[in-house]
């Protein structure tokens, strides 16, 4: 019997080629300003790396490529239980000045080893590091 996974939430990693290197985009919690990448609920109507990309809109104002790796997934302990998130890689195609929760974030480019020692996720830190082969 086969079962089909259905993530509840899909996230992003953002990057940008830069001379042989990628630079990973982070943004800030809300609450404690911890360094994430772009996060959210699946939106019943879209896939997951749809609904991410949306979230990378309104979290991180930025617009990426549709072309995309699944990195993985990784599972979150919430009070309703287990939450799977399902990541994606997203090439930034452009940055925006006004976007959804300007207000409430930082975002900042860092190089992927950066980026894997800023975030707190130990498999998210992981696909951060894969993706540079990856995309090699």
């Amino acid at each position: 019997m086969h079962i089909t996974f259905n993530p509840k939430q899909s996230a992003v990693i953002p990057y940008r080629k830069a001379e042989n290197k990628i630079e990973i985009l982070l943004i800030t919690s809300i609450k404690k300003k911890k360094w994430i990448v772009p996060k959210g609920a699946v939106a019943f109507n879209l896939t997951p790396f749809e609904s991410a990309k949306k979230e990378a809109y309104e979290e991180a104002g930025i617009i990426g490529s549709n072309e995309t790796y699944e990195l993985g997934d990784y599972s979150v302990k919430k009070s309703s239980g287990k939450v799977i998130v399902k990541v994606f890689s997203l090439e930034v195609t452009e940055v925006l000045n006004k976007y959804p929760e300007l207000n409430d974030r930082e975002r900042k480019w860092f190089s992927s080893k950066e980026a894997a020692n800023k975030v707190s996720i130990p498999e998210v830190s992981a696909m951060i590091l894969d993706l540079e082969n990856e995309i090699k």
